[in-house]
């Protein structure tokens, strides 16, 4: 979550009349995070978060508030969209496609134990469950074909041996094969930052707004990639095997899965090794912005592939 579009008292309180919430009392910027624009947002009946989409178009949006209003009725934990009076979920504010959402009580961590990795795994297996009756599809718009696309913008950036290092772990993941594994709608950007806790207790998962259709196993990777990454970058074994044995609780893994987990561990590291590269060296101006460190994946990426023990 970032703010790029400054929306002012006025504009967003005419905006506000098309909903039943009552009169704006305040509004505030959320920093953290580098996609969309998204405000605090209180009013005389409560406190909503409001989210205005800096890439996506009006015409994507159903896609992903359908899938949220539909998870949230089929009891996983997350943000409900709210409906304006004319029954959408989403309409413009200064010219950006908008919507609001519930406000969830909780917070994120930034150290958990294994205990609340069990409760996340736990829930987003539910949440792969419940998205296999959802009907909308959309195809993962940051793929292998777009890891590939945007690596070659980037190597003249990096120094010779990050440059090698890319490269060789594009060659791998070309080798791979992944579609024959379970597929469904995942989430794709399950970071600790996007998971909100209430003590042991999940208030519920928040962003979906990198979420498709995809294998299911490439989400756990995400996941685990880091809600079990210490601070020093590598993986806490205790927490990776909580995580696991909390999905697997719900949704054993199948044995096709088991063999690519390796595999998979790495796709999910540079899916986000390229993007945070991208977001470093051609960053989109934006009023509030904090972009994350790149390196952290490429080090965890190169750690894995020496890795010999997959915590299965």
């Amino acid at each position: 979550m970032s703010v790029y579009t400054v929306v002012g008292d006025e504009a967003l309180a005419n905006w506000l009349s098309r909903y039943h919430l009552g009169s704006l009392v305040e509004s505030r910027g959320i920093a953290a995070g580098i996609t969309n624009t998204n405000y605090f947002v209180t009013t005389t009946r409560g406190r909503f978060v409001l989210t205005l989409f800096e890439d996506l178009q009006l015409e994507e949006l159903p896609y992903y508030l359908n899938l949220m209003s539909h998870l949230a009725r089929h009891g996983v934990a997350c943000p409900a969209p709210i409906a304006d009076d004319s029954d959408r979920f989403v309409s413009l504010l200064e010219g950006k496609p908008a919507c609001l959402v519930t406000c969830l009580e909780g917070a994120d961590i930034t150290h958990p134990s294994p205990l609340q990795c069990r409760k996340v795994g736990e829930m987003l297996a539910a949440l792969h469950k419940a998205g296999s009756t959802y009907p909308a599809r959309m195809d993962n718009p940051r793929g292998p074909s777009w890891w590939s696309r945007v690596s070659t913008t980037l190597y003249g950036y990096l120094d010779a041996d990050e440059a090698a290092s890319l490269r060789a772990e594009l060659r791998f993941q070309e080798s791979q094969r992944f579609l024959h594994l379970p597929a469904g709608v995942i989430h794709a950007d399950l970071f600790r930052d996007n998971v909100l806790m209430k003590g042991d207790d999940i208030a519920g998962f928040i962003d979906f707004y990198y979420a498709c259709n995809d294998v299911l196993l490439y989400d756990v990777a995400i996941a685990v990639n880091d809600w079990a990454r210490r601070d020093d970058g590598t993986i806490d074994d205790d927490l990776a095997s909580a995580f696991l044995a909390g999905y697997q609780s719900s949704r054993p893994l199948s044995s096709g899965e088991i063999e690519a987990w390796p595999a998979m561990l790495r796709a999910a590291a540079l899916r986000f090794w390229v993007s945070r590269l991208q977001d470093y060296h051609e960053p989109s101006p934006g009023a509030m912005t904090y972009t994350k460190d790149p390196g952290v994946f490429r080090r965890l990426a190169e750690a894995h592939r020496g890795r010999t023990s997959f915590w299965l």
